[in-house]
């Protein structure tokens, strides 16, 4: 017998690093991360092409009535940073001579930098301001990259409910099918358990390794209804950046704001709506159902300063089995027979007093998601968001999965995990040209292995001459326990000097970790 009991406690898991990007050039198209929020670029030109000092520019957010008032600097440029992702902003420009105009409909992705220009015609001519650049897009690190709106997420064929089932649209992005619903995301060919996953700024890794999908729990951690935008970057060229070699995913949820909105969903399937045959051949399923439910709200709670959002997401399904005895119409038949299996659950019960379970066919699982977000606008310059985020669920797994070998039911297991993580940031604009992001965070896991038929009964391997047949507890799942704590703490400022801008941060991150195998 092995013990393996393992305490740690990392600190400053990524080292505590001090964050200096340099002088980073706008006009050559490397804009700054900014993870959760988006930020705005504009350049005001008269009739020549020159710029336009001292043009006052009146930013609005129609959902939230958000409102910033800027001016442009000696090169006729604004930057407006910290800014919520989405789309129902409005500019409105008032040139030095009193002309005016208004840009409705300007959409912010994740962490990009919207560009655009006006032009200020002269006094003696037509009195107004054009805009002759409606959207363009600085990414946000030099690399390869990819963002989905809340229009993509919404329109996209998301059977699965799952991020992957949007990030495959990406050629450069693969979804391995092959082992049931895993869904790993594999960017650029690597495995997923080299991607990093942040949702609202939590980082979501699976830190200490033990999962295929790349989630620290069974399935996606949060709901598919919460999410606002998602953004891949690989390989990016900034210093802000760190933790992966693969891809990046970065998700940021919605706000609620001075309209209510939501909506709900459900969706059923069972074995009646299963086919009975495969490639010809009728096949046997166990009886199972199938139920996903959910349902979104958000608005006001206190109108234009404070606002809510909440997603609810559960599942009812079941964990199918293929494998099963010569004749038995299983999809994987096994070459062991129904008599065979019977003499060894006669020999366990007569001489064991054991009973080793049933043949499997299916499993009922559960999954439980909750997901609540409030943004308070401070004021014209401040702003804080703080999101909770909940996630219980399990699926049950077989220990020795071959096809050269059984087992019967109570040599399953079942593997879950319990999170929970919450996430603060504040967002400040200090003046035109300074602004900062100070966010802190706390993750929880608690990772569960429990063998179904209990550990007072330890693992028997009946060798056959194609088979092994397995009954009892499985060996791995003796006493095997996981729990882990992430906290971290992170600041960063922009200063905006004409075309240039320069960022600095502090980040900090720890990992306590305990693990228990028998």
């Amino acid at each position: 017998m092995e013990i393996l009991m393992i305490r740690t406690t990392a600190r400053a898991l990524r080292g505590i690093k001090a964050i200096l990007t340099g002088l980073v050039l706008f006009l050559g198209g490397n804009a700054l991360a900014l993870d959760t929020a988006s930020s705005l670029r504009g350049i005001v030109v008269d009739g020549q092409g020159n710029s336009v000092t001292n043009a006052t520019v009146e930013l609005r957010n129609a959902g939230t009535s958000l409102q910033r008032n800027i001016v442009t600097d000696a090169s006729g440029v604004f930057t407006v940073r910290n800014l919520q992702v989405g789309d129902g902003y409005e500019v409105k420009v008032t040139a030095p001579n009193g002309d005016t105009v208004s840009q409705e409909g300007i959409a912010l992705d994740l962490g990009k930098t919207t560009n655009i220009t006006f032009q200020v015609q002269p006094a003696a001519g037509m009195e107004e301001v054009v805009v002759i650049a409606t959207r363009g897009l600085t990414q946000v690190a030099l690399g390869p990259n990819a963002t989905f709106d809340l229009e993509t997420l919404q329109s996209a064929p998301a059977i699965n409910r799952n991020i992957a089932d949007v990030l495959r649209r990406d050629a450069r992005i693969f979804v391995d099918e092959s082992r049931g619903d895993i869904n790993a995301v594999q960017c650029g060919g690597k495995n997923s358990r080299f991607n990093s996953l942040t949702v609202d700024g939590v980082c979501m890794n699976d830190s200490f390794g033990l999962n295929s999908n790349g989630y620290p729990t069974e399935r996606m951690p949060f709901s598919y209804d919460a999410i606002n935008q998602v953004s891949v970057e690989m390989a990016p060229f900034d210093a802000q950046y760190g933790g992966f070699t693969a891809c990046n995913i970065n998700a940021v949820t919605k706000s609620g704001s001075n309209e209510f909105f939501g909506g709900f969903f459900y969706d059923f399937t069972s074995d009646g709506l299963s086919s009975d045959s495969l490639e010809g051949s009728d096949i046997t399923l166990g009886d199972y159902d199938e139920k996903r439910r959910g349902v979104s709200l958000g608005g006001p709670i206190i109108k234009d300063h404070l606002f809510f959002f909440a997603a609810y997401e559960d599942l009812e399904g079941a964990n199918l089995f293929s494998r099963g005895p010569q004749g038995s119409g299983a999809i994987n038949e096994i070459a062991v027979t129904q008599a065979e299996l019977d003499e060894i659950v006669d020999i366990a019960q007569t001489l064991y007093q054991y009973n080793p379970g049933s043949i499997p066919s299916s499993f009922d699982n559960e999954d439980e998601k909750l997901l609540v977000k409030l943004d308070w606008f401070i004021n014209e310059s401040h702003r804080a968001s703080v999101t909770y985020n909940y996630n219980d669920g399990y699926n049950i797994v077989p220990s020795d999965g071959d096809l050269d070998e059984f087992e019967f039911s109570n040599h399953l297991y079942e593997r879950g995990a319990e999170l929970t993580s919450y996430v603060g940031t504040l967002f400040s604009d200090w003046n035109d040209r300074f602004s900062t992001q100070i966010r802190v965070s706390h993750l929880e896991l608690d990772n569960r292995q429990l063998s179904v038929g209990g550990t007072d009964f330890g693992e028997i391997r009946v060798e056959l001459d194609d088979v092994d047949v397995y009954l009892g507890g499985d060996d791995s799942r003796q006493s095997n326990k996981l729990y882990y704590e992430v906290d971290s703490l992170s600041f960063r400022g922009t200063y905006d000097m004409n075309n240039h801008a320069i960022t600095a941060g502090f980040e900090y991150e720890s990992l306590d970790i305990f693990n228990l195998f028998v």
